[in-house]
């Protein structure tokens, strides 16, 4: 017998009160939550803890629920209460909060989802260094701030306006961070290099630029703040990945851009997944899902890959496999020309090799079989050019790993070997992780000659 819905308390918030009638509307149109969910590229689960508030809803995602379940605009006129209530609480503690506070705050502007801005947390790394250390709160993430850091006149100055010159220099930058991180990982040269860079990049935002520039300068700035975010998680610099992409996020959403939202919101769901936070990485990779139609296929590809390894950490293999085949077949339509430079990484190499982590955690489950995963990273293997190290390796480690414990110690050996071979050109905490979970694999298997001496090539490398 199916289990009762969980009775919902109305009268704990407006929100709250919003979320029963969600669920009054889809029970009357005799809908369940995976019909609703499939309307507005949701899971199930994700619109049952909508109706229980245990998950935010925006604007957007309201309006998309109102037409899901027909109700004729009943659910959004009830989302107007509901943003009135969260403007008077935050009025309300404001009333607390010194002059410095709220002028930062004020810096911060709803996007095109109408999201709240991302808030720093106070012990991030990122807000620790000696150059954001006196900016204190929203302030060391909002656009006017750093400017103060930067001289006012000579060579590092910021322009007296913004020209389409200069948004090129943020984006040839934002490249070639991206591309170094690909060969030496986050923790080599770009964490090093790209501090001056996004101070004086961030600057622009407060500086005089057209209105016709606005897009593309937001679009600049949130990318490289992307790049950064993303190498910094490769570095375990974990507090700083999430202010940095969480600002890139928002720079999307300021820029009016889609695309930037989605690879923005598939690192934060990747970053939220490998720290052992699959439930929040799976909400980003749904909330970049939200708005499918805008997307190309080979950015809704790679969300639903990230859905995929978000299932496959919660051990759901069902919904993990269904997320890859989903993932493979928007793939298929993918075609040249229609992406932006930045997605010219996720080709079928990378395609093979997202697919192929989470189905290297299907393959752990009872009952699985290592087929689909080993195939896919075979593929990604040999796929990946000398421009994608870290990825080969990543995917090389996955493979050895999946061997060693399908008992196949020679083989997990040799392809051990090829990916240490990478591993020790990188400076990549992950790549490091991954080998620990093969040394760890092989540990049975100890006493033969060949995996000891693996074994303890893995120490020597990983320690250097």
């Amino acid at each position: 017998m199916a289990q009762k819905p969980k009775p919902l308390d109305e009268t704990a918030s407006v929100r709250a009160w919003w979320g029963v009638e969600l669920r009054n509307w889809r029970n009357t149109r005799r809908m369940s939550t995976r019909q609703v969910g499939a309307k507005v590229h949701l899971s199930a689960t994700m619109i049952e803890r909508i109706e229980k508030n245990e998950r935010q809803c925006d604007q957007a995602l309201a309006s998309l629920l109102d037409a899901a379940v027909e109700a004729g605009g009943a659910l959004i006129r009830l989302w107007r209460l509901v943003e009135k209530e969260a403007s008077d609480e935050a009025a309300h503690a404001d009333k607390g909060t010194g002059e410095a506070g709220q002028g930062a705050a004020e810096a911060w502007k709803e996007g095109m989802l109408g999201l709240n801005s991302p808030v720093p947390s106070e012990g991030s790394h990122f807000m620790e260094r000696r150059a954001f250390f006196s900016l204190g709160g929203v302030a060391a993430l909002a656009p006017t701030a750093f400017v103060d850091l930067l001289p006012s006149s000579g060579p590092n100055a910021l322009p007296t306006a913004v020209r389409p010159e200069d948004i090129r220099q943020v984006l040839a930058a934002a490249d070639t961070l991206a591309g170094w991180d690909n060969l030496y990982g986050g923790g080599g040269i770009v964490g090093s290099s790209s501090m001056g860079l996004f101070i004086w990049a961030k600057g622009l935002l407060a500086t005089k630029y057209p209105a016709d520039l606005k897009d593309d300068l937001y679009t600049a700035v949130g990318r490289l703040s992307v790049v950064m975010g993303a190498s910094a998680f490769d570095a375990y610099a974990h507090d700083d990945a999430t202010e940095l992409l969480g600002f890139g996020a928002w720079c999307a959403e300021q820029g009016n851009n889609w695309h930037l939202r989605a690879a923005a919101l598939n690192w934060r769901a990747r970053h939220e997944i490998w720290r052992g936070r699959p439930d929040e990485g799976l909400t980003y990779a749904e909330s970049g899902l939200l708005r499918a139609d805008r997307l190309t296929p080979r950015e809704q590809s790679m969300l639903h890959n990230a859905r995929a390894r978000a299932w496959a950490k919660m051990r759901n293999a069902g919904e993990a496999l269904a997320a890859i085949s989903q993932s493979d077949k928007v793939f298929g339509r993918a075609r040249d020309g229609e992406d932006m430079p930045w997605m010219a990484y996720y080709d079928d190499a990378q395609h093979h090799g997202d697919t192929g982590h989470a189905a290297f955690d299907i393959a752990l489950m009872p009952g699985q079989t290592p087929e689909l995963a080993i195939s896919r990273l075979e593929t990604a293997i040999e796929g990946h050019t000398d421009a994608y190290v870290r990825s080969r390796a990543l995917s090389g480690t996955k493979l050895a790993t999946l061997t060693m414990v399908m008992g196949d110690p020679q083989q997990a050996v040799a392809i051990a070997n090829r990916a240490l071979d990478e591993v020790g050109k990188l400076r990549s905490k992950r790549a490091v992780t991954d080998m620990e979970e093969l040394a760890s694999a092989s540990a049975r298997c100890a006493r033969r000659p060949d995996v000891a001496e693996l074994r303890s090539r893995i120490t020597s490398t990983v320690n250097a």
